[in-house]
């Protein structure tokens, strides 16, 4: 029996949906839109289990070296992550509704509050007010987080104002604004280490600044792309987890938003090592550990905002998504690699040339990998349903970084020379190619 409700746009009659008019102007605000507010994102993210672990240490003894100081600390990280998983679909099916201005201009506030508390969270002293601090921290990371879940939204943005043949570039877009943000928010961080080294809740308000920029920018400047046209909206429950079955039942698209899951599950495992293997492998200081994340972003900025624009009018997206997978597979791999040679030779003295290369595969890779498989399940969706599914295809890249760093930070520690999580994430990779045959026929 058909579901009531299509998915596919190849299934509506080729006369209820025109391609939308290339919006060059919607494109630049809502690109420098998320680079200002992803800038706020990456001055916070690798910061917070330094400053979580100073609070925990207060409350349980040895901090986050104990069962449960650790506990305490990856519920911390993977709070963000766990709100976005819940709220990504509700702000998409909201914004098919009312429209995406008003989501984007409501989470913009919601970041510039959220970072602020986050802010008031780090100026509380450890010694005195340990408990509230790590309570208000939580608040911070789970507001974020709900706030940060319109990025579905903003993808569904360029898939208004794109034709279907240009949908790959726009995706680009958003992850070039990553790639920035993530570039330059490390870099404000470590200079907040310099320059405010005894006022840490700077970097709360800095973070907060950025998004109250973003947000005039936005209530400026950012057009309403959602196109209504003679009938309104289906209008649909806002926790409606059926739109997750249909999605994955579809062929065109559950092979998709499964590869795209996958992908961000063996990357967020090799992700959240980073940290450790270059402090253990390499001897990495804090401050250097900042300007590899930086490095980190700025190949992704490349790829995407070059590199795959530039590729994507020859290209389709599933030969991206396949060349993606395997680039990942061999930076991952090269990094479990290099991470057992390293963790038997001593500290000083090693070329860190195959690191940086390596690194750059694995970036590369999910940077041609992650728009390609937004722009399919952009272009195989019903357009009155675009935030929607955009948003079931973020709450499974979410949910992938609630497990990649409980997989990641369990397998790292179960040997000594650290391979396993890198040999995990390279053959999860390796796994998926079987299904690209099955995205070309979708």
């Amino acid at each position: 029996m058909r579901e009531p409700e299509t998915i596919s746009a190849s299934e509506t009659p080729p006369s209820a949906v025109q391609p939308p008019p290339l919006n060059r102007s919607a494109l630049l605000i809502v690109f420098l839109v998320v680079f200002i507010d992803l800038l706020g994102f990456g001055i916070v993210l690798p910061l917070l289990p330094r400053f979580a672990d100073e609070y925990v240490g207060t409350i349980v003894p040895g901090g986050k070296d104990t069962p449960l100081g650790g506990f305490i600390v990856g519920m911390l990280m993977s709070s963000f992550s766990l709100m976005q998983f819940l709220f990504a679909p509700v702000w998409g099916r909201i914004s098919d509704r009312v429209g995406r201005r008003p989501i984007l201009l409501l989470g913009l506030g919601g970041s510039v509050a959220f970072y602020g508390l986050f802010g008031i969270a780090l100026s509380l002293p450890p010694e005195e007010s340990a408990g509230l601090a790590l309570a208000l921290l939580f608040l911070a990371r789970c507001g974020a987080g709900i706030a940060g879940a319109t990025i579905a939204t903003a993808q569904a943005v360029i898939a208004d104002c794109t034709p279907p043949e240009k949908r790959k570039h726009g995706m680009a877009l958003i992850g070039a604004a990553f790639g920035i943000g993530f570039t330059f928010g490390p870099l404000f961080g470590y200079a907040s280490l310099s320059w405010f080294p005894n006022n840490h809740e700077a970097i709360g308000y800095t973070a907060a600044l950025l998004s109250g920029i973003a947000l005039i920018l936005g209530m400026r400047l950012l057009p309403e792309t959602r196109r209504f046209d003679a009938e309104p909206p289906v209008r649909r429950k806002l926790l409606d987890w059926s739109a997750l079955k249909w999605a994955l039942a579809s062929s065109a698209l559950g092979p998709v938003i499964l590869t795209f899951f996958l992908a961000t599950l063996g990357f967020g495992a090799f992700e959240v090592t980073l940290a450790l293997l270059l402090k253990d492998a390499y001897g990495f200081s804090e401050d250097d550990t900042f300007l590899v994340f930086a490095f980190v972003g700025a190949v992704l900025l490349v790829t995407q905002g070059f590199i795959y624009r530039r590729l994507a009018k020859r290209i389709t997206e599933p030969t991206f998504m396949a060349a993606g997978i395997v680039l990942m597979a061999l930076g991952v791999a090269g990094l479990g690699g290099l991470s057992a040679l390293a963790m038997a030779a001593p500290t000083s003295g090693k070329d860190v040339f195959p690191l940086f290369l390596a690194l750059a595969a694995a970036v590369m890779g999910f940077a041609f990998l992650t728009p390609s498989a937004q722009a399919l399940v952009s272009r195989r969706t019903d357009p009155d349903r675009q935030g929607e599914i955009l948003g079931v295809n973020q709450s499974a890249a979410a949910m992938a970084r609630i497990l990649g760093p409980i997989f990641g930070v369990t397998l790292y520690k179960a040997t000594i020379n650290h391979l396993l999580p890198y040999a995990f994430g390279a053959g999860l990779l390796l796994l998926m190619l079987p299904l690209i045959p099955r995205i070309r026929r979708g």
